[in-house]
């Protein structure tokens, strides 16, 4: 499916910003056999004093923009053109979930998708006895880790409600499952943390959905804004398999990524430092349109 794709990221300052230095999340990847990206372009207000940008470990193109005079505003647009194709069936079965832990024993790579990065804490998933509970029911003796991984995903949507005034980008994840409410982040982070809780890698995945759905289909949330969704580790021969919690659902051909992380800190869409004394308000709007051929 051929997307045209306009997103942008901005902040009011209710004081001027003397001076500020971001770094910026937005550039959406190449990914063999899952998506391509052609005439893309990102652009900055005001005019960054320096620009300049490189590839985090994790492979995600970082932007990284200084300001040296003051505004008011700051504005990040991206536009480009995505071909996005549908997920790849999985190289092979799932491994069963009692054969994970000898599996993971055996993992010798330290490369970026190695599974061992994306178990324990990280700076915005904590695993927990709570979480633990919640999914080890899901885990009868011979189901496999992609079985427990939807059927987690599946009971993540049924009990939580979609509200985004429930938390903002700060909230922890104990707190958004603790009133079962919340936003896509929120979702993922509960389910990444849920998941690592039983010893399943698992890890965050920014992106942004199709705008509006193809005839027949129901809106999908969270289309009006960044998306979140989450990847976990089913085996040597699986490997990596995304699902969506915010809406119960495989991802494919209706979802774009930005980047890939352990969790919401490693990309964050801006992030940095500025000199001010003032607050901000931050807004976010998506276009993901198919283009007609």
């Amino acid at each position: 499916m051929l997307y045209d794709i306009h997103l942008k990221i901005a902040y009011i300052y209710d004081a001027p910003v003397l001076t500020g230095r971001h770094l910026v999340h937005l550039w959406p990847p190449h990914v063999a056999g899952i998506q391509e990206i052609s005439n893309a372009a990102l652009t900055f207000l005001p005019e960054p004093a320096e620009q300049s940008g490189f590839r985090d470990y994790f492979g995600n193109w970082t932007s990284e923009v200084v300001f040296e005079e003051a505004h008011r505003q700051f504005e990040a647009v991206l536009s480009a053109r995505v071909n996005r194709h549908e997920a790849p069936r999985e190289s092979g079965a799932s491994i069963d979930f009692d054969r994970l832990k000898p599996a993971l024993n055996a993992v010798r790579s330290l490369a970026p998708d190695s599974p061992l990065h994306f178990l324990g804490t990280t700076p915005r998933v904590r695993p927990n006895l709570v979480l633990q509970d919640y999914v080890s029911d899901l885990a009868p003796a011979g189901a496999t880790v992609r079985e427990i991984v939807q059927r987690l995903g599946e009971r993540l949507h049924e009990d939580m409600t979609f509200d985004s005034s429930a938390t903002s980008v700060d909230t922890r994840h104990e707190d958004a499952f603790a009133s079962r409410r919340g936003v896509c982040q929120d979702f993922s982070h509960i389910m990444i943390a849920a998941l690592r809780s039983v010893g399943i890698p698992a890890g965050y995945v920014s992106g942004c959905l199709r705008t509006e759905p193809p005839p027949g289909r129901e809106r999908l949330e969270g289309a009006d804004a960044m998306h979140a969704w989450v990847r976990a580790w089913c085996g040597p021969q699986a490997g990596w398999v995304e699902y969506d919690p915010t809406n119960a659902c495989d991802v494919g051909v209706n979802h774009i990524v930005i980047g890939y992380g352990r969790d919401y800190a490693d990309v964050s869409p801006v992030k940095g430092v500025l000199r001010s004394a003032s607050g901000q308000a931050g807004s976010q709007a998506v276009d993901v349109v198919p283009v007609q051929v």
